[in-house]
């Protein structure tokens, strides 16, 4: 049922299989769309504690380096990656609400494409007239 995750929506359902002899030529299913925004969100909660990791993996490490140049480009470094995260955690929270936005789309337009074959189902077969 569209509306529903993973609802299945066919072109016989949409026509009251008015001319389509029955044949399931359209197939959407939201399931997909929505298993994707949920690993796109997985993936953001996942890279949320890796900055305060990788930021607990770092304490005390200069502390007597003294003039150990390598070391200390350690901290740049860290920063770096520590905006490449949020970065990453940002797109995968857009990502995740811009396929939760196309499995809604697509539920709309089975349900106007539905409509538009209203007036020309057969009655008994698909929606009243």
């Amino acid at each position: 049922m569209v509306g529903q995750p993973g609802g299945r929506q066919r072109l016989s359902d949409l026509a009251g299989e008015a001319g389509g002899g029955g044949r399931d030529v359209l197939k959407h299913s939201d399931g997909v769309w929505l298993r994707a925004a949920g690993g796109a969100e997985g993936m953001c909660t996942h890279l949320g504690p890796v900055t305060s990791e990788l930021e607990t993996a770092h304490e005390g490490l200069l502390a007597g380096t003294g003039g150990l140049t390598a070391l200390a480009e350690l901290g740049s470094v860290r920063e770096s990656w520590v905006r490449r995260f949020e970065v990453a955690r940002g797109e995968c929270g857009a990502l995740a609400g811009k396929l939760r936005a196309v499995a809604r789309a697509q539920g709309e337009t089975n349900e106007t494409v539905r409509a538009s074959f209203a007036p020309v189902a057969s009655p008994g077969r698909g929606e009243a007239r």
